[in-house]
C-alpha cells in the first residue's frame, strides 16, 4: 500500500522516505505525487487508446497496414523529443517544468480529437502531437523518481509509480466501456471526459510536485549534447540500451494482440475495451512485487523473464489448442510481461547513470525502445497484410527467440 506522511511532506516535496512499517511500500512524496499525476493522465489516454483500434479498424475501415502506421506513431512518436527534453531538464535542473509542458501538450490533443474526423493524416498528426507530449514528459518524470529514491530501491520506486500509472490504465478502458455501453458511437463525449481527467492530472503536477533537491554537487559530467553522447561510451549502459531496443524491435504492440484475440475468439465490439482492463489489472497487481523482486535477485533476470512470457503470448495466439483459455492466459501473461519489463528497464538504466545526466540517459533509453516499437508496429502491420495474422506472430516469435539469445547473456554482465 502507499501512504504519505503528512500534508507538509506533499507540499514541500522533501526527499525523505515515508510510511515506515511492516508490509508497507516506502516511497517519497515525489514518487507518490508523480504516480497520482500519471494515474489521472493514464485514465485520460487509455480511454482513447482503448477505443482507437476499434474506431479506426472496424468503424473507419483502416487496413492493418494503415493502423500499423498510426500505432507506430503512437509507439514511437515520443522518441523525437525525448533526448531534448532530458537534456533541458538536466541542464537547468528543471525536470518538473519540462514535464508540465509535456503533460499540457497531451491534454490539448484530447480536445483536438473532438474535431479530427477519421482522415489518416489528421489522426496521425494528433497522435504524433500526443506522443510528442509523452516524449517531453517521460524522461524528466523518471529522472525525478530516480533522484528522489535511494539506488537500492529504484526497482520498488518505479514499481510503485507503474502500479499507480496502471491503475489509470485500468480505469480508463472501464470508463470508455461504460460510455459506449450507455451511448454507442459517442466518441466525442468520450474524448471530452478524457480531456477533463488530463487537466486534473496536470494540476496535481503543477500545484504539488517540486523539483528534487540534490544533496551533493553535480559530478563533472556536462549536461549537454556532448555529455549525453558520452553516455554511449559507458559499456554497461550501452548493453542495456541495445538490449532494450533490440527486444522492443520484436515486440508486437498490445493493440495488435487485442485485435488478434478479438478476431480469433469473435469477441463483441462493445467488449473490446475490457481487454485493456484485464492486462492493466495484472500489471497493477504485479508492478510493485516485480520491482521489489528485481531489486533482490537482479533486474536483468526479471527483465529477460518478462520477454519470455511475451514469447508465450505469441505462441498462444498461433496455436489453436488453447481454445477459450486463450483470452485469460494472454491477458495474464501480457500484464506480467509489462510488470517485469517497464519499470524494471528504467530502474536498470537509472542505476548506471550519473546524477547530472539522469534525465538525458533515461531519454536515450526511451528513445531506443520507442524507435524500435515504431518499426515493430509498422512491420507487424505489413506482415499481417501480406502473410496473414498467424504468420505475423510466427515471424515475430522467431525474431524474439533470436533477440533473447543475444540479449540475455549480455545483460548478465551488468
Amino acid at each position: 500500500m502507499y501512504s504519505v506522511e503528512n500534508p507538509s511532506a506533499v507540499l514541500t516535496g522533501h526527499r525523505r522516505l515515508l510510511a515506515a512499517g511492516r508490509g508497507r511500500v516506502r516511497v517519497s512524496s515525489t514518487v507518490f505525487l508523480l504516480g497520482l499525476t500519471s494515474m489521472l493522465t493514464d485514465i485520460s489516454s487509455e480511454m482513447v487508446s482503448a477505443v482507437l483500434p476499434l474506431y479506426l479498424v472496424f468503424i473507419s475501415g483502416y487496413s492493418p497496414l494503415a493502423f500499423g502506421v498510426i500505432d507506430g506513431i503512437y509507439q514511437g512518436g515520443a522518441a523525437l523529443v525525448r533526448v531534448a527534453a532530458g537534456l533541458v531538464g538536466d541542464r537547468w535542473r528543471r525536470h518538473k517544468e519540462v514535464a508540465v509542458a509535456g503533460y499540457g501538450l497531451s491534454a490539448a490533443c484530447r480536445l483536438a480529437l473532438l474535431t479530427a474526423g477519421t482522415a489518416l493524416s489528421t489522426i496521425g498528426a494528433i497522435v504524433l502531437a500526443d506522443r510528442t507530449g509523452k516524449g517531453i514528459r517521460t524522461a524528466p518524470r523518471d529522472a525525478m523518481i530516480s533522484l528522489s529514491t535511494p539506488p537500492d530501491q529504484l526497482g520498488t520506486a518505479f514499481g510503485v509509480h507503474r502500479a499507480m500509472d496502471t491503475t489509470g490504465a485500468l480505469i480508463g478502458p472501464l470508463l470508455a466501456f461504460a460510455i459506449l455501453a450507455a451511448a454507442p458511437l459517442a466518441f466525442h463525449s468520450l474524448f471530452l471526459v478524457s480531456f477533463c481527467f488530463a487537466i486534473v492530472g496536470l494540476m496535481v503536477l503543477v500545484c504539488f510536485v517540486r523539483n528534487p533537491q540534490r544533496e551533493r554537487e553535480a559530478p563533472a559530467e556536462r549536461a549537454d549534447l556532448r555529455g549525453a553522447a558520452a553516455l554511449l561510451k559507458r559499456g554497461r549502459f550501452r548493453i542495456v540500451l541495445l538490449a532494450g531496443g533490440g527486444l522492443a524491435a520484436v515486440t508486437a504492440s498490445d493493440a495488435f494482440i487485442y485485435l488478434a484475440i478479438q478476431e480469433e475468439l469473435d469477441i463483441g465490439v462493445r467488449w473490446f475495451p475490457l481487454l485493456f482492463v484485464g492486462t492493466a489489472a495484472v500489471f497493477m497487481l504485479l508492478a510493485i512485487p516485480m520491482g521489489r523482486l528485481a531489486d533482490r535477485i537482479g533486474r536483468a533476470k526479471v527483465f529477460v523473464a518478462g520477454h519470455v512470457l511475451l514469447g508465450l503470448v505469441y505462441a498462444s495466439l498461433i496455436s489453436p489448442v488453447l481454445g477459450g483459455a486463450t483470452l485469460p492466459l494472454c491477458l495474464l501473461m501480457l500484464g506480467t510481461y509489462y510488470a517485469a519489463t517497464d519499470g524494471v528497464l528504467a530502474a536498470m538504466g537509472s542505476a548506471l547513470l550519473p546524477e547530472a545526466l539522469r534525465g538525458s540517459g533515461l531519454a536515450l533509453l526511451g528513445t531506443s525502445t520507442n524507435i524500435a516499437k515504431l518499426v515493430a508496429s509498422v512491420a507487424f502491420g505489413a506482415a499481417w497484410s501480406i502473410f496473414g495474422l498467424g504468420a505475423a506472430f510466427t515471424i515475430f516469435g522467431c525474431a524474439l527467440v533470436v533477440a533473447l539469445a543475444v540479449a540475455a547473456p549480455a545483460l548478465r554482465r551488468i
